[in-house]
C-alpha cells in the first residue's frame, strides 16, 4: 500500500513537470524583492530550518521506519503546491500542502520540507526563485505550519473531532501562508496614498478571490489523506506519535 501511494504521487509529480504552463507566480518571483526585504525574510527563517533539520534528524535516528512517511509527506506538499491555478491580475492561486505533514511531524520539520519543495519548484517550474526563497520559505513553510500546529492543538485540547481539527487546521494555515505574503509585498510596495495599509489590501483581495475556496479544498484533501493514512499505517503513526508526546519530534 505504502509503494502504491508513492507511485502515484510519483505520477502526479512526473505530470506536473511535462504538462507545459504559463509560468505564474503565487510565490514571489525571482527577482521581485529589493535585496534588503530578501535578506531580511532569509535571516528569518534560517533558524527555523536549523532547528527543523535537528527535528527530522532525531526523528529518524529514533525510528528509521518513519522515513518514508517523512517522504511522503514532502510529495504531498510538492504536488498541491505545484498545482496551481490563474488568478487576478496575472498572479495565480495554489494550496500549500505542508497541513499534513505539520499535524504528522510538527511545523520545525516541515519548515525543513517546505524549503526543498520551493527549491524544487523554484529550479524545475520557475514557480517562485532563488532570491526570494527566503520569504516564500517564512510564509509557506515557517508561518502556514506554525498556524497549522496551533490551530490544530487547539482544537484538539478543546474536544474537537479529529476531522474537523484537521480540515480547519490545513484550510486556515493555507489562508494565512497568503496573508503572509500579501504583508511581505506591501511591506516592500507601499502604496504612495495609504502606505502599506492600502497595499496589503489589494493584495489580499487579489488572492482571495481565487485562495478562500482553494483553503476549504486543501482542508477537505487533508482530511482524506489523514484518514487513508491512520488506516493503512496505523503502527508507524502511533510510533509517531508516541515521539511526539516524548518531545523527540
Amino acid at each position: 500500500m505504502k509503494r502504491y501511494i508513492v507511485l502515484m504521487l510519483t505520477c502526479f509529480i512526473a505530470v506536473s513537470l511535462i504538462i507545459p504552463e504559463n509560468a505564474y507566480a503565487m510565490h514571489i518571483m525571482e527577482g521581485y524583492l529589493p535585496f534588503g526585504w530578501s535578506g531580511l525574510w532569509t535571516a528569518l527563517m534560517l533558524p527555523f530550518l536549523f532547528l527543523g533539520m535537528r527535528s527530522i534528524q532525531r526523528t529518524v535516528q529514533e525510528k528509521p521506519s518513519l522515513k518514508m512517511l517523512l517522504g511522503l509527506v514532502g510529495a504531498f506538499a510538492f504536488v498541491l503546491s505545484a498545482l496551481k491555478i490563474p488568478s487576478v491580475t496575472g498572479s495565480c492561486s495554489h494550496m500549500t500542502g505542508v497541513g499534513l505533514g505539520t499535524i504528522l511531524f510538527g511545523p520545525l520539520a516541515m519548515s525543513v520540507l517546505g524549503c526543498i519543495v520551493l527549491i524544487f519548484q523554484a529550479l524545475l517550474l520557475a514557480h517562485g526563485g532563488l532570491t526570494t526563497l527566503g520569504a516564500n520559505t517564512f510564509s509557506m513553510a515557517v508561518v502556514g505550519p506554525l498556524a497549522v500546529y496551533g490551530i490544530y492543538r487547539l482544537l484538539q485540547r478543546s474536544g474537537a473531532p479529529r476531522e474537523v481539527s484537521v480540515f480547519l487546521a490545513a484550510a486556515l494555515g493555507d489562508l494565512l501562508t497568503y496573508v503572509t505574503t500579501s504583508v511581505q509585498l506591501a511591506l516592500a510596495y507601499p502604496e504612495a496614498v495609504g502606505g502599506v495599509m492600502a497595499s496589503l489590501v489589494k493584495f489580499a483581495g487579489i488572492f482571495a478571490v481565487t485562495q478562500i475556496p482553494l483553503a476549504v479544498s486543501e482542508g477537505l484533501l487533508t482530511v482524506l489523506v489523514f484518514n487513508f493514512l491512520t488506516a493503512h499505517s496505523g503502527q508507524e503513526l502511533q510510533e509517531l506519535s508516541i515521539l511526539r508526546k516524548e518531545g523527540l519530534s
